[in-house]
């Protein structure tokens, strides 16, 4: 008998391709494997500083997004009405000039007539500057309606955050705990970072009401009530301060703990600090007893240190947060049964990091210089760090519980230290560093500023001379003040309601507003089609660009199709959201690694056309000739200013980094480097960012900024007691009176809880159950969820019931349940999950679709069913009875509060498919094949 002959090496393809990953957040380095100019496959780039060749589920299937049926295939204008699907295809050229003949006359009179939006698009260094050269103070991307609580309180608190900003030390740590992670970003390093942990013998908490990915491999899972963590945490910082388990020469340091703050009531400067005439904030030196600027060389901050002014008493800032949070209210048996954990344990889970920081503390032998020019021969380790995303960040108190974890870490000593929060370059930034908001628009003139930033006070806020709000979000108002992001969940609905104006003209970016992007997703729908009494739609022209068709492409006048990522040049810049570990600094570019087969474009290339056809400054020089070629040339040519580009390596002749001349050949020197360039930070460098000066040295050599920014991480942040002194009367710009004790309960100046606000709003007794979403380690956004091979791990998305729950009801496996809220109803199916919060109901986002988009046949799983919580929430909490709707969002950032709905739960008749169900849409590309395949033969 012959044996079969096996070719056990095949030939897997005759090209690779290096280019960056654009599947989540992480933006791994990626090999795209070619055989006949097609992508055969893709694999990890071993090379690149943030993946090290890991790949998961998500960038592996890449390959099926460059061949999705649902590709848009060429510009389309709508023929039909708005939700009908109903397009013809036109050419670029007519696609471009009906764009210009739509913008250029706003431009001209009413620029921020122009609301400018765009999603998950990884490149808003560029797509700000060219809404701020337009002239539109109404920009603003995906942060304000995922993660602006946690990147808002890390800045205000710490100069950073997680996410792209920093990471744990997962060769020192030993005790990492997570709050509210799913598993959707940044997945690869934090998988690679437990193994290494696991590896090690440490130890995982993982805080979350689901046990699902992370929390699931957790040696300890805390199913926390939902919207408690923040009580939850300032109870751990109540047992650590009682047990004296802080780190006092850390605080004393390295943060304002021992900065002076008034303590005299009714002061005008009743809580601010004092500070000398430089503005440098003052503390007691423990050596001679006088007053001293925080940075002064050889000072030692006293702690404890009190002074008496003219009458006016002055105390530290750890006596105010001691005096806080020593409080009995904060003690375990007081907030036990709010957030469904038991008193023993939150003193046993604040007894292990208490040990773990302090009895496992180490020292490397590392010498380094701080601030203040002292010379430390070691660097001290405490091997604790945390991490936390959109679960403790999507509601409404998010703000301060992510101040209150920060804190947490503070007290502890473990940021920037050897085993615990580390940031990544270009973080950490104080307040300071960053923009604060603009806002004057005047027609046929680029906007005043950046759109986005940090406001000091409420000298900062985006209002016009009348006190109305400058932005159609509302962003940056006695609202929301610190609304670093924008409120993109709230620009459609105040865009339908002309509140505070009306708009012209609606542009989006990859954001699927019309599904489930949006709270309130039917009525969302409705406002995009809604007309006024002249049979005019009431958002009179809307512009869509994006890859596929989404359910949102059925609403917008003019499609501008979008490549893929395979098919683009892209630019992850260290302006914008960058891929930096903390021991290097990284940018990296994608590129067209395959063409389209489609008469597409890639947006920010179109952006630069359209900026050229309206003349917009930044784009064409002073005689109106464009000034870049394509977004490709725009990454090379550009610069931010002298010297700073998008792009970090390989300027001037190709071997200066950071700062340097354009260099004509820097996209080629990426492609040949793998697609990104690294430079590492010097080992003297590597910890203590904030107070180091080698570090603060070479940041200014790399242009992070332009001269070393040492500061004190803020325990008390002093620009939220600024609006508190407004909301009590004091100084020139005073909020509406109807938001003044808003403004004193929320704007504290240390970690404050206070219960979801939705709780106060609805009645929790009819409505009981939390109800939540998470997206899953396999899926990112929509665009995932379309994906062939994706959705054989994903096609459908249960409601996930808990055991008392399920029972309750009499549950069996098969039944479906109608969920309530006080805003509407869905009828879904169910499954039981016993590693649940036994109050909490959940499902995974953004698998449900509907029917006619994205190319799936009308009874696909996902469409039958799949489902969206979306439709039992509102971007508006239920009338309070005093007149007004207020926002469903956190009132210091304005984040969307995702995460509060509440409701309530009972089982129901089975129907055909789940409740609300929408008719199909047109697609104006069709539905796909029966099977998507691809033979790639050599």
């Amino acid at each position: 008998m012959t044996a079969p002959v096996v070719d056990t090496s095949p030939k897997v393809s005759d090209e690779i391709r290096k280019t960056t990953c654009y599947m989540c957040a992480c933006r791994c380095g990626i090999n795209v494997h070619l055989k006949d100019g097609k992508v055969a496959y893709i694999e990890g780039n071993r090379d690149h500083p943030v993946n090290k060749g890991v790949l998961c589920a998500k960038g592996s299937s890449g390959i099926m997004q460059v061949n999705a049926p649902s590709r848009l295939r060429a510009p389309l204008k709508r023929t039909g009405p708005r939700g009908s699907g109903e397009f013809e295809e036109i050419s670029w050229d007519e696609a471009l000039e009906l764009a210009t003949s739509w913008l250029e006359p706003v431009r001209k009179s009413a620029p921020e007539k122009l609301a400018f939006f765009t999603g998950r698009d990884q490149s808003q260094s560029f797509t700000s500057f060219w809404a701020q050269n337009f002239g539109t103070p109404n920009y603003a991307a995906h942060g304000g309606f995922c993660s602006v609580n946690m990147a808002t309180a890390g800045i205000y608190t710490m100069g950073g955050a997680f996410w792209e900003f920093g990471q744990p030390d997962w060769d020192h740590t030993k005790l990492f705990m997570i709050f509210g992670v799913a598993e959707d970003h940044d997945s690869n390093p934090i998988k690679m970072g437990l193994g290494k942990l696991k590896a090690r013998g440490g130890k995982v908490i993982g805080v979350n009401p689901i046990r699902s990915g992370y929390n699931a491999i957790a040696d300890e899972w805390v199913g926390i009530t939902p919207g408690t963590d923040g009580l939850f945490i300032a109870s751990l910082i109540h047992v650590l301060l009682k047990a004296g388990k802080v780190d006092l020469s850390y605080l004393a340091q390295f943060t304002n703990a021992s900065c002076l703050v008034n303590a005299t009531p009714g002061s005008s400067d009743e809580g601010l600090l004092i500070r000398n005439d430089d503005g440098k904030p003052l503390v007691i030196d423990r050596t001679s007893g006088t007053l001293q600027p925080f940075d002064k060389q050889g000072v030692k901050p006293d702690l404890a240190a009190q002074v008496d002014m003219d009458g006016v008493t002055h105390k530290t800032v750890f006596q105010h947060l001691a005096d806080r949070f020593l409080s009995d209210e904060h003690s375990p048996e007081a907030v036990s049964e709010q957030c469904g954990v038991r008193p023993g344990r939150i003193r046993a889970i604040a007894a292990e990091l208490a040990r773990v920081a302090f009895d496992e503390a180490f020292e490397l032998d590392q010498p380094w210089t701080d601030f203040r020019g002292t010379r430390h021969e070691k660097m001290l380790g405490r091997p604790v760090s945390f991490h936390a995303m959109r679960g403790i960040s999507a509601h409404s108190n998010g703000f301060q519980t992510c101040r209150a974890l920060h804190v947490l870490q503070i007290l502890l000593g473990t940021v920037e230290v050897p085993g615990g929060f580390r940031f990544k370059p270009p973080y950490p930034k104080p307040v300071e560093a960053h923009p604060t908001p603009h806002c004057h628009s005047k027609p046929d003139c680029p906007l005043d500023g950046p759109h986005l930033g940090f406001v000091r006070s409420p000298a900062d806020l985006a209002l016009k001379e009348d006190g109305t709000p400058a932005r159609i979000d509302k962003a940056f108002t006695w609202e929301n003040p610190l609304s670093a992001h924008g409120l993109m969940h709230m620009v459609i609905s105040n865009a339908h309601a002309g509140d505070p104006y009306k708009i012209d003209t609606l542009f989006l970016y990859m954001a699927n507003m019309a599904w489930n992007s949006s709270m309130n997703t039917r009525g969302v729908m409705d406002m995009l089609t809604d007309k006024d009494e002249n049979g005019d739609y009431v958002i009179p022209r809307i512009i869509y660009s994006d890859a596929y068709s989404s359910e949102m492409v059925a609403y917008a006048d003019l499609i501008l199709p979008d490549t893929t990522y395979l098919e683009r040049h892209d630019c992850i810049s260290l302006l914008d959201r960058p891929i930096c570990e903390a021991d290097a600094a990284a940018d990296a570019i994608r590129w067209p690694v395959i063409e389209p087969d489609r008469d597409v474009r890639g947006f920010q290339s179109v952006l630069v056309d359209l900026g050229s056809r309206l003349k917009l400054p930044g784009f064409v020089d002073d005689n109106g000739v464009a000034l870049y070629e394509d977004y490709a040339d725009y990454m090379v040519n550009h610069q931010r200013r002298p010297g700073i580009g998008p792009l970090a390596g390989f300027r001037g002749n190709g071997t200066q980094t950071g700062r340097g001349d354009v260099n004509p050949d820097q996209l080629q020197r990426y492609i040949d480097n793998g697609s990104f360039f690294v430079e590492h930070v010097p080992e003297e460098a590597s910890y203590y960012k904030p107070w180091n000066a080698a570090y603060q040295d070479w940041a200014v050599g790399l242009g992070f900024y332009d001269a070393p920014q040492p500061y004190l991480f803020q325990l008390y942040a002093e620009p939220l007691r600024r609006f508190q002194l407004a909301a009590e009367g004091h100084g020139d710009r005073q909020p509406p009176d109807h938001l003044r004790q808003q403004i004193k309960d929320y704007l504290d100046p240390l970690p404050v809880w206070y219960p979801p606000i939705e709780d106060g709003a609805v009645d929790t007794e009819a409505y009981p159950v939390h109800a939540l979403t998470q997206r899953p380690m396999a899926m990112y956004h929509s665009w995932g969820s379309q994906n062939a091979w994706l959705r054989q791990i994903h096609g459908r998305n249960p409601l996930y019931v808990p055991t008392k729950i399920w029972q309750e009801n009499g549950f069996k496996d098969g039944d479906w349940a109608r969920l309530t809220s006080v805003h509407g109803e869905i009828t879904v199916p169910v499954a039981h999950m016993a590693g649940l919060n036994e109050n909490t109901v959940w499902t995974w986002n953004a698998i449900g679709k509907r029917k006619g988009a994205w190319a799936l046949d009308d009874d696909a799983p996902e469409a039958t069913s799949g489902f969206l919580l979306n439709h039992l929430i509102h971007e508006l909490l239920p009338p309070k009875g005093d007149g007004l709707r207020w926002s469903n969002s956190d009132p210091v950032t304005g984040q969307a509060a995702w995460f509060d709905l509440r409701v309530r739960i009972e089982k129901a008749t089975a129907p055909a498919e789940s409740q609300p169900a929408f008719g199909p849409l047109k697609s104006p590309v069709g539905k796909g094949p029966a099977t998507v395949q691809q033979k790639v033969t050599s």
